[in-house]
């Protein structure tokens, strides 16, 4: 009986550590930005990435139509766009408040396909939650309007991110994610080259922004997979919701922005979607698919 409860928590685990891994990552990577600045950042993250996830994965193993290339590479340069967007924004704005406004992107996604009335039940509390996480009633001004810009921008990627992650779906997680990182890879990389140069070969960096795309993206996937074999679909893309939260937390206590007494209540009401989402999802599980790989 001890062994089923815990085998029913393990997917709900795997998914907290990914977002925990992921705000972690994007954390440090922030660090980098005085030395080779987001363009160079996000070239490093998502080019290690690319080469870690090809080495584990070896995609070319895998047979691909013409048909599902073209969508691999509308998926990646999404994804690379996406990440390059996000990152930008974080010069400017705190890193709870980019996420929650990035997160928009999934959720307009997630209203549009969702047919089940208690869903949005616990969609409307994220977005309730979300909406306490933005400072739109007090003090939006002190935003800065181009970081916002940039989040928002980079919410519209992220949704069309899922859109096209889609339609690469009956592939192998591994076979799509691993081509897409690299078709993003090839779509960002040249801007990280422009901005910053030969700062990107300083050994030191190199070595970080390795560090940086292994938190960032092996680990969260790897563990993403493994729950996506066991969590209901729906369950998992609603779960996540907890990013805006656990980067608002991270933001905290390793980048020192403070959060207010609403950003706090948002924090509730996005966890209580997450439990909601787990408790009244079906117990059917998904295949695989690379639109629910979160980077």
């Amino acid at each position: 009986m001890i062994l089923r409860r815990f085998s029913n928590v393990l997917p709900l685990l795997a998914v907290l550590c990914s977002v925990t891994a992921l705000g972690i990552g994007t954390s440090f990577a922030k660090q980098l930005f005085p030395l080779v600045g987001s363009l160079g950042t996000t070239a490093l993250r998502v080019g290690f990435s690319a080469l870690l996830l090809l080495a584990l994965w070896r995609p070319w193993r895998w047979p691909l139509s013409r048909a599902d290339a073209i969508s691999i590479v509308r998926y990646g340069a999404t994804l690379g766009l996406m990440n390059l967007l996000f990152y930008m924004s974080l010069r400017t704005i705190p890193f709870g408040v980019a996420v929650a406004i990035e997160f928009s992107g999934p959720l307009a996604v997630a209203m549009f396909s969702s047919r089940k009335p208690v869903d949005f039940v616990w969609l409307i509390l994220a977005v309730l939650g979300l909406g306490l996480l933005l400072p739109l009633g007090h003090g939006v001004v002190s935003l800065d309007p181009e970081g916002v810009m940039y989040a928002m921008a980079a919410a519209v990627c992220w949704g069309a991110y899922i859109v096209f992650g889609k339609r690469v779906g009956h592939l192998h997680a591994g076979h799509s994610v691993a081509l897409g990182l690299t078709v993003a890879a090839i779509t960002v990389v040249p801007f990280g080259i422009w901005h910053a140069g030969s700062a990107l070969l300083d050994p030191h960096i190199l070595l970080f922004g390795l560090g940086v795309a292994a938190i960032s993206s092996a680990i969260p996937i790897s563990l993403e997979m493994m729950a996506l074999k066991r969590l209901p679909q729906q369950a998992f893309g609603i779960m996540t919701s907890m990013e805006p939260a656990v980067a608002a937390l991270l933001g905290l206590f390793l980048l020192d922005e403070h959060l207010t007494g609403l950003q706090w209540l948002a924090l509730g009401c996005i966890m209580m979607a997450a439990v909601g989402s787990s408790v009244t999802a079906r117990s059917v599980a998904p295949k695989s698919a690379a639109s629910d790989v979160v980077m």
